[in-house]
């Protein structure tokens, strides 16, 4: 399927969802960043699948608060709470606050991330502070907050977004996004250890280009070319959606994905620009 720009298109997706609901009936998950974008999409398809969602939000009250109530108009259970994930106090007061509503956790998506675009001579320091801040130390705030809980219970899934720049593409100006989000994989791998014998499994996901407003920055023609070079680097010949991030997430989430721990899954149609062979 062709768009009018001479794009591939994402496939149709408009299964019959009755045929996949249930895959997280009864379980509570806790998605960051979900106001929007990846977030979003990942928290409507957890409930989709019967779970009650927790959409973390930051500053968009009004986003988050029209999320939870399609959710609740669906007919699954939903809440939006406001915590900024850099602050370990506000990520307590929210498993917290989780914890008292459902008594548990089952799931945590650490999506919450920024970007700041610049090169190693370029970046402003309380830029990268920031990233830092937002996109590497939220995670590990998030997981050190829900861990203990979900130790308790031997059950837990952990699944945090980090990009395929953490792995070397040759996109410019990401160089420092690049380092936090390779901190994030090899984070991943290390909780997987820690966490593993208690029964919980962390992996990670390296979503590529995907059409969300923190890619679509610029004028229409600016987007419209920056949309053609990117699905022009991946051998599906397309950039990817919100939803096809989540759908990944809803497999690490659901105990199909039971036997699968410190992987590192890449959701990006096959991109073919990466820096080099080496380990």
């Amino acid at each position: 399927m062709v768009n009018p720009g001479g794009v591939p298109s994402r496939p149709d997706m408009s299964y019959d969802r009755s045929v996949m609901r249930g895959r997280l009936d009864g379980k509570v998950t806790l998605v960051t960043g979900a106001s929007r974008g990846i977030g979003r999409a990942t928290a409507l398809a957890f409930a989709r699948q019967g779970a009650a969602v927790v959409v973390n939000y930051s500053k968009a009250h009004e986003q988050a608060q029209r999320l939870v109530d399609d959710i609740q108009k669906a007919g699954a259970q939903a809440v939006a709470i406001r915590a900024d994930v850099a602050s370990r106090t506000e990520v307590r007061a929210m498993v917290e606050g989780t914890l008292a509503r459902w008594g548990r956790i089952d799931v945590l998506v650490n999506n919450a991330g920024i970007l700041h675009r610049g090169n190693i001579l370029t970046l402003a320091e309380e830029n990268l502070d920031e990233m830092i801040a937002v996109n590497l130390k939220g995670m590990i705030h998030c997981a050190q907050a829900v861990a203990p809980h979900m130790m308790k219970r031997r059950y837990g899934k952990i699944v945090n977004i980090a990009s395929i720049a953490a792995l070397g593409t040759t996109m410019a100006d990401t160089t420092p996004y690049a380092a936090v989000k390779a901190s994030i994989v090899a984070l991943t791998k290390r909780f997987a250890l820690e966490l593993g014998p208690h029964g919980i499994n962390v992996n990670a996901i390296c979503p590529g280009f995907i059409r969300t407003d923190m890619t679509s920055v610029g004028t229409p023609q600016e987007l419209d070319a920056r949309v053609l070079s990117m699905a022009g680097r991946a051998m599906l010949g397309r950039v990817g959606a919100p939803e096809d991030v989540a759908a990944a997430a809803l497999f690490l989430a659901s105990d199909e994905a039971s036997f699968i721990t410190a992987q590192v899954l890449t959701v990006d149609g096959g991109r073919m620009d990466f820096l080099s062979h080496s380990g």
